[in-house]
């Protein structure tokens, strides 16, 4: 019987030669019969002994022996040096941890974090009401020298000098001048505080109003300023300034104030004959909310504001009553002009081009006898021109009169003297404001106010070589060539015209019983240009529906109106003012878009 050794001496000749013939790249036929054979082995060699044949399995290495004395020395020396590197690392960290603290308390301090002289305040939000003393910037004369007073304001301009800061601080129309300069009370870090807060910033100061060596000619307030003590930010502005408040208020000059008008395509700001940045009006317009911060802007509306009050003090004297008319009404209010239309629940609707016809049946139908309405007034005229508006505030007056429409014309007279004399009386520093960046002559105005027929009026145009026929329209270029013409001769800026053709006026007005021509109609100017129009109404429904059928209106749109007049009404007149213009034209501004807080025009709807 062959033995294992046998066995395995055979295997491993068969593998040697198989092995050579491979080496030898003999082709597989001539050494595969080896390995047949070399396989049956294998197999037998498993038969003999009960194991498959192989390399015997590797000998386990025996445990390490006891570590020396030089290895422990090795791992003290390891031990060691991780124990270094992590101290390293550590003190770096503890290095890093401090520095960034020291950083962020800087920071802090730099915020006003924790102090109790400068910083950014706590939102506003009706938490406390404490009894703090507020003081109005407008309100700081010398008379407070030595006081300690709190205002609160928009921070308009900040100038770093040396280790101190001066500051404009703007509440309404009205500018003071803070000073803030590093002393014992005032660290480095309040100076740095103040100075890097971004203009227009919402800001209340602390500080004792002193008395300046030299007038602060930069503010309204040149009297008197501020040394700052205590300085906080209650709205920090977040976004940037669309223009400077320095630049939107800087005054006219003959180049900017000839460009003001949409014809003249007013997109980017005119160029000015000293060089310094200006602010168009599309800018100003596209962010109203900062132009209006400007003096002037303050000025005009306030100005603005008092002609209303005015307007109504006067009537009301005078037995008026206010109304409030509709602005949805079923059809166009004067005839011939456009109107804009909406849909009413399935009807069509228009927005009111006049509070004329309700106005009428309130105060002749209705028993009212006087009445007065404020409120916006719409026109769908795609005119863009300096003076329209497709959205205006219209001031309208009607009354009944007894005998002759110049009773109305008497208490016009009266409205606009009361209304001049008012805001040249009670809006002094208004005025003072807008003619600071908009300068205009005063207006000039009679006691009475001067009256010329139509006819009079085309009779000096024509002598002054002016075309103008007696029953033509008066065009918007020979108004302020009469204009001119009437200051020259008559020493006035503000004169009324009546007797206008019937066929230049509303279906209601009434015919002139003399000429069936004219019209028992008049206009109001101020520099050349139409303030208010009006005239004695028809109060005969018969009379009334014949001027209606002549000026083409549907009279089932005006049908309610129609027949107001049929259970009884008084004679009557009145007429409408334009509000914006008023203000434009007595101020002398170049645009009416100056007088209108957001303007809407055909080419604007916002904001």
């Amino acid at each position: 019987m062959t033995t294992e050794e046998e066995l395995t001496a055979q295997i491993v000749a068969l593998g040697e030669k198989v092995k050579q013939a491979k080496a030898d790249k003999q082709p597989k036929e001539e050494w595969d019969p080896f390995l047949q054979e070399m396989l049956a082995l294998k197999i037998q060699f498993k038969e003999v002994t009960g194991k498959e044949y192989g390399p015997p399995p590797k000998e386990k290495k025996a445990p390490p022996a006891a570590p020396t004395e030089a290895s422990e020395k090795n791992k003290e020396k390891r031990a060691a040096k991780a124990a270094a590197k992590a101290a390293k690392e550590a003190e770096k960290e503890r290095k890093r941890a401090e520095r960034e603290a020291r950083e962020k308390a800087k920071a802090e301090k730099l915020a006003g974090i924790g102090m109790d002289s400068f910083g950014d305040a706590p939102m506003v939000q009706s938490q406390c009401y404490t009894d703090k003393k507020w003081f109005q910037i407008d309100h700081l004369t010398p008379v407070l020298a030595n006081d300690t007073i709190l205002v609160r304001g928009s921070l308009q301009t900040s100038r770093s000098v040396g280790k101190g800061v001066f500051v404009v601080l703007r509440s309404t129309m009205y500018t003071v001048q803070g000073v803030c300069f590093q002393s014992n009370d005032i660290s480095p870090e309040m100076i740095k505080y103040v100075a890097g807060l971004p203009v227009e910033s919402i800001v209340d100061v602390e500080g004792v109003v002193t008395v300046p060596n030299q007038p602060v000619e930069a503010c309204t307030q040149k009297m008197v300023e501020i040394q700052i003590k205590k300085f906080f930010c209650v709205v920090k502005a977040k976004k940037a300034m669309p223009f400077q408040i320095e630049d939107a208020m800087r005054p006219d000059d003959s180049k900017e104030a000839d460009v003001g008008a949409y014809e003249a395509n007013d997109d980017a700001a005119a160029p000015r004959q000293d060089g310094l940045p200006s602010v168009g009006l599309e800018n100003r317009l596209n962010n109203r909310w900062v132009d209006l911060r400007t003096p002037a802007n303050q000025g005009i509306f306030r100005i603005e504001s008092m002609v209303g009050c005015l307007f109504r003090e006067c009537l009301m004297e005078k037995g008026f009553i206010e109304l409030h008319t509709p602005k949805l009404i079923k059809g166009a209010s004067e005839g011939g002009a456009e109107v804009f239309t909406l849909d009413y629940f399935g009807e069509q609707a228009c927005l009111s081009m006049s509070p004329q016809l309700h106005k009428q049946m309130a105060c002749a139908c209705s028993g009212f006898e006087r009445v007065f309405v404020t409120g916006p007034v719409f026109r769908a005229e795609n005119s863009n021109t300096r003076r329209h508006l497709c959205e205006f505030t219209g001031f309208d007056m009607e009354m009944v009169i007894n005998e002759h429409y110049d009773e109305v014309l008497e208490v016009f007279s009266d409205l606009f003297i009361h209304i001049f004399d008012g805001i040249n009386e009670r809006c002094k520093k208004e005025l003072e404001a807008v003619r600071a960046q908009h300068p205009f002559e005063d207006l000039k105005y009679l006691r009475p106010t001067l009256k010329l027929t139509y006819a009079e009026g085309c009779a000096l145009l024509r002598e002054a070589g002016i075309e103008q026929g007696d029953y033509d329209d008066l065009s918007t270029e020979n108004e302020k060539k009469l204009g001119d013409i009437v200051r020259e001769k008559y020493d006035t800026d503000f004169f009324f015209m009546d007797k206008y053709p019937l066929s230049v006026r509303p279906f209601y007005t009434m015919p002139d019983p003399k000429n069936p021509q004219l019209s028992n109609s008049y206009d109001f100017f101020i520099r050349g240009q139409e303030i208010l129009s009006g005239a004695q109404r028809i109060h005969e429904p018969d009379l009334l529906e014949e001027r209606a059928n002549a000026w083409g209106i549907d009279l089932s749109t005006i049908e309610e109106y129609v027949d107001s007049f049929r259970n009884g009404a008084q004679p009557h007149g009145g007429g409408g003012i334009g509000l914006e213009r008023v203000v434009m034209l007595f101020l002398g501004l170049p645009n009416i878009r100056k007088a209108s807080w957001f303007p809407r025009d055909p080419k604007r709807l916002a904001p």
